[in-house]
């Protein structure tokens, strides 16, 4: 991920506009720094998404929080890039990360909280079968005011049932 440091960074400037008001990304050297030292605790796992065709990056996925014992649980976080957003990309990653996440981190659920207003993301969620459980008001604070959020989840039997060929 580190050889990625520039390309991505340019990504997530020029999608600035892109992301606003539903979260804030990694925009310079020393917040792609902290991402980096994140990746070295076991409890967050960030993913880049590439198009297959060229590498282009086209978006992040980041499973983070993870809590093993009983619970066997973590959130998940995104965002894409705006100059490839609408072709899918992030819809064939999510599934990508799905499965890592139920087959090899062998968690129990994924929970990802949205703002109720991105319509973009709770499609995105909602197409990769997580299911709206609750609402969090003033949730999570982003551009320094706290806002709502849609609680969305998927458990390991959920994601197993949607899967062609099971």
């Amino acid at each position: 991920m580190a050889a990625d440091r520039q390309p991505f960074l340019a990504a997530m400037c020029a999608s600035r506009r892109f992301h606003r008001p539903w979260l804030t990304t990694p925009v310079t050297d020393e917040a792609f720094d902290t991402l980096l030292s994140r990746a070295q605790d076991p409890q967050f796992e960030p993913m880049l998404v590439c198009r297959i065709e060229d590498g282009a990056i086209v978006g992040f996925i980041n499973i983070s929080q993870i809590v093993r014992g009983s619970f066997q649980s973590a959130y998940l976080g995104y965002g894409g890039v705006a100059a490839h957003a609408g072709h899918g990309y992030m819809r064939e990653g999510l599934e990508l990360v799905l499965a890592h996440a139920f087959t090899e981190l062998r968690l129990h659920r994924l929970e990802a909280n949205i703002q109720p207003g991105n319509h973009a993301s709770i499609a995105l969620v909602r197409g990769a079968g997580f299911v709206r459980e609750g609402f969090s008001e003033r949730y999570l604070k982003i551009g320094g005011r706290w806002r709502d959020h849609e609680r969305w989840a998927i458990r390991v039997e959920q994601w197993r049932a949607r899967r062609p060929g099971r």
